[in-house]
């Protein structure tokens, strides 16, 4: 389905003489309180824009990732390219699943498909009436290694060591997974943000919580310093609990990510198949728009 199909005045806006106006939405993403969650800058219509615009728009914002949408090449409802405020990504989660929301809303359907730098991911959408309450995505199935530089990594975390293999699983971005004893140990982490930054990775630090998952993540490397919620690792830190035998394969976990930076988040997550070969991951979660308004575009090229 073509662009112009779910949103029928797509061009952007024509602004002042000097620029162009492109409209936005801002969505919280795992979460259904506005301000909680993961926030996500989603432009319905990116055509025009160049990359570098893309990256300056992105950085301008400071939101873990920005999306840009443009007209499906093969078998999505819409294109997406995502931006954190200093790089580009084939694919993370909560860009994904807050774009879903946008484009399932335009497109009145209960499942959508978008196309990203690792392929078309499929999303379920949940409705109560006329609103959307929940997404679940398909993520690609990641592959997975040791960490070669583990002492290292744990040293810039400032803790001693893990309860399971430190290992790294790449599904677009690449995350390391390194267990604490208990939730209180994580809620204490104060990281050497400048060391960790010397790591080209997502570091993701969890531990069992009750009936649920609390994890934190950082990744100075990418801008981000820490994330409220981090869909592109929910999907392996399943696959990893699962492969190390703390839950079931096919148990969906509860994760609860972000409160330490007053960014409350709940994500779902699941993987399918056995320790020899993983058949599906699913990540979920809610997402509620807070904002929409119109970005004005001096394109360099036009001076």
């Amino acid at each position: 389905m073509a662009l112009q199909q779910l949103f029928p005045d797509s061009s952007p806006g024509g602004g002042p003489s000097d620029g162009t106006t492109y409209p936005y939405t801002i969505l919280d993403v795992f979460a259904t309180t506005p301000l909680e969650g993961n926030p996500l800058g989603v432009f319905p219509d990116g055509r025009g824009l160049s990359a570098e615009e893309m990256q300056r728009i992105a950085k301008e914002l400071n939101l873990s990732e920005t999306v840009f949408l443009f007209p499906a090449e093969s078998d999505g409802d819409a294109r997406l390219r995502i931006f954190t405020p200093w790089t580009e990504l084939p694919f993370a989660g909560h860009p994904v699943l807050g774009a879903a929301f946008v484009v399932a809303l335009s497109l009145g359907t209960g499942a959508v498909s978008l196309e990203t730098g690792l392929g078309t991911i499929p999303i379920e959408m949940t409705r109560e009436g006329l609103r959307l309450t929940f997404g679940r995505m398909l993520q690609p199935i990641p592959t997975f290694e040791t960490y070669e530089r583990s002492e290292e990594l744990l040293a810039a975390l400032g803790i001693e060591h893990s309860e399971l293999p430190i290992e790294a699983y790449r599904n677009g971005p690449r995350h390391v997974f390194v267990m604490l004893g208990s939730e209180e140990e994580v809620a204490a982490l104060r990281p050497d943000l400048l060391a960790l930054a010397s790591h080209d990775l997502s570091a993701n630090c969890f531990a069992k919580a009750g009936d649920h998952w609390k994890t934190r993540m950082f990744a100075p490397s990418l801008g981000v310093n820490e994330d409220p919620a981090t869909g592109s690792a929910a999907g392996p830190l399943a696959v990893h609990l699962a492969r190390h035998g703390r839950i079931a394969f096919g148990e969906e976990i509860e994760i609860h990510q972000g409160a330490e930076i007053s960014r409350p988040s709940v994500l779902y997550a699941r993987a399918v198949g056995n320790a020899e070969m993983i058949e599906r991951v699913e990540v979920g979660g809610a997402a509620v728009v807070v904002a929409q308004g119109s970005y004005l575009i001096r394109s360099a090229r036009g001076r």
